[in-house]
């Protein structure tokens, strides 16, 4: 398992391994369903884009598809992850603790949704490793209107899986990064998080 772990949290190994079929199912799976939350989205999309330069041997999709393909299974997954929450409701989220699942995840989501409102907070998720795979069945267990959660879903699955792809793509054409690429993907989330969690402390400290 020791040796295991660092390939399945390796973006560009994984998308090596599985290609793009195994990018979208992967995606799809952090997105949609609760126990995907631990694979590495973030940095699968921008070793995806780092893949259309053609720098991955064996691997040269078109960026464009890649985006479009990226940002229809991302839009997908959530939208299953809030339909999971409506069939199932709060006891989705009432389970014991185990290594897979813990309470502070739901908290954390939670957190992230009283503090930017439904919409803004859907949308943000999506840059939050753990948050985006249980904000979206969170707010379908609190019944959001499915029209609401739709706008936002579309918005932030676009901005996410367009985004970081884009990213990855202009970036691994700088010789540098395309040599430390996961070193960038991690600089990438840590970038992305670091506003958000800044405020979550400020509001905690309020309370």
């Amino acid at each position: 398992m020791t040796t295991a772990l660092p390939a399945l949290l390796d973006g560009q190994h994984l998308v090596e391994t599985f290609g793009m079929v195994g990018l979208l199912v992967i995606v799809f799976a952090e997105t949609g369903l609760l126990l995907g939350f631990f694979l590495p989205g973030d940095s699968l999309l921008f070793a995806a884009g780092y893949a259309a330069t053609g720098a991955i041997h064996g691997l040269h999709p078109n960026i464009a598809v890649v985006c479009v393909a990226v940002s229809v299974v991302a839009v997908a997954g959530a939208q299953t992850g809030y339909h999971l929450g409506q069939v199932a409701g709060p006891r989705l989220f009432q389970r014991e603790e185990s290594r897979l699942f813990k309470q502070a995840y739901v908290t954390k989501a939670e957190e992230v949704i009283e503090r930017y409102g439904a919409g803004r907070a859907i949308v943000l998720a999506r840059f939050i490793p753990i948050v985006r795979t249980f904000l979206n069945p969170l707010v379908g267990a609190g019944q959001l209107p499915m029209r609401t959660f739709v706008l936002w879903n579309v918005v932030g699955g676009v901005l996410w899986g367009t985004g970081v792809t884009l990213l990855g793509y202009w970036l691994g054409q700088v010789d540098v990064i395309g040599k430390n690429l996961e070193v960038f993907a991690v600089l990438v989330v840590l970038l992305s998080v670091t506003p958000m969690a800044w405020e979550l402390r400020k509001s905690r400290r309020g309370r």
